[in-house]
């Protein structure tokens, strides 16, 4: 039998995207003006809440996870792609490639359980106005938020500890950054174990996040039907069709690169940029979708900027 060394150095290569000649320099520039409109467009929206006194409701109590997140999804995957597209080199070292991918898919989860999270919000704001005040209290809300990431880091924690358990023989990542299926692929031994919870843990976030909001969707479109005031209907479908166009270009994307995984017949450019609208899709239409469509917000924003182009 072929003896297996085990890989003691840290250093690792990614697998750099094929670019052809004279396209490296536009597609860096390209790639920064997504990364600081959808830095500086999450960044706006997270400050605002923060800083806004009368956005201190419960729905912006749990908005807040969402620019949260996605700063945290944006900046922990495009600047390091983008950095090894300039320079040509594609390399990186196991702990910032281990922590790299644990916060990407605490992003994925994240994203997921804030949408769930938000659309339960809207269920009871819309199916039940008159007890909103009554069942989201301030601490109804942390608990909703403390449960949406509770869960999340449960499972992404238990998903890398089984990983950081397998020994290494290989040093090439099989994707342009560095998330928990590529790791695994560099062990030596056995990893069925890993795929099988890999598998459970999308599964279960899934069917969680899911859930909720098909509970909560098919509620407030009953409500719609039954009701006869049109301000009603009106707040209840732009809440679902914002949600559900963010909600479903994310899973399309986030189904596609799962499966890419298990067939080796995909091409190999197309699988890591559909890795990569992962984690630029919500960040980038998030804060335009859930910013620019409340009223509050872009009251409160265009009040700002007013304010500063006065000064």
């Amino acid at each position: 039998m072929e003896n297996i060394s085990i890989v003691v150095s840290f250093e690792l290569t990614l697998d750099p995207f094929s670019i052809p000649p004279g396209a490296k320099y536009p597609i860096f520039l390209f790639g920064i003006f997504i990364y600081m409109f959808g830095a500086f467009c999450n960044l706006t929206l997270l400050l605002l809440i923060i800083l806004t006194q009368s956005l201190h409701k419960p729905i912006y109590f749990i908005l807040l996870s969402l620019p949260l997140n996605d700063f945290v999804g944006i900046n922990f995957m495009l600047p390091k792609v983008l950095s090894d597209i300039v320079t040509e080199t594609n390399n990186t070292y196991y702990p910032l490639c281990v922590l790299q991918g644990f916060l990407l898919h605490i992003y994925g989860g994240g994203v997921l359980f804030t949408l769930a999270a938000m659309a339960f919000d809207r269920y009871i704001a819309i199916c039940m106005p008159l007890r909103y005040n009554t069942l989201m209290t301030p601490r109804a809300v942390m608990t909703i938020v403390a449960l949406a990431w509770g869960v999340d880091f449960l499972f992404i924690c238990t998903l890398f500890s089984l990983q950081g358990m397998q020994s290494r023989c290989r040093s090439h990542i099989v994707s342009a950054f560095c998330d928990n299926p590529s790791l695994v692929k560099l062990a030596c031994g056995n990893t069925i174990v890993n795929n099988i919870f890999g598998l459970f843990t999308t599964a279960m976030i899934q069917i969680i996040s899911v859930s909720i909001q098909v509970f909560s969707y098919v509620k407030i479109l009953i409500t719609c039907l039954v009701t006869s005031r049109s301000d009603t209907k009106s707040k209840a479908i732009n809440t679902c069709v914002a949600q559900l166009v963010i909600f479903i270009m994310f899973e399309i994307v986030v189904i596609f690169y799962i499966l890419s995984h298990r067939f080796s017949n995909i091409n190999a450019n197309l699988q890591k940029v559909m890795g990569m609208l992962i984690f630029l899709v919500p960040p980038v239409m998030n804060p335009i979708v859930y910013g620019l469509n409340s009223h509050e917000i872009r009251k409160h924003f265009l009040k700002i900027f007013h304010r500063k182009i006065s000064v």
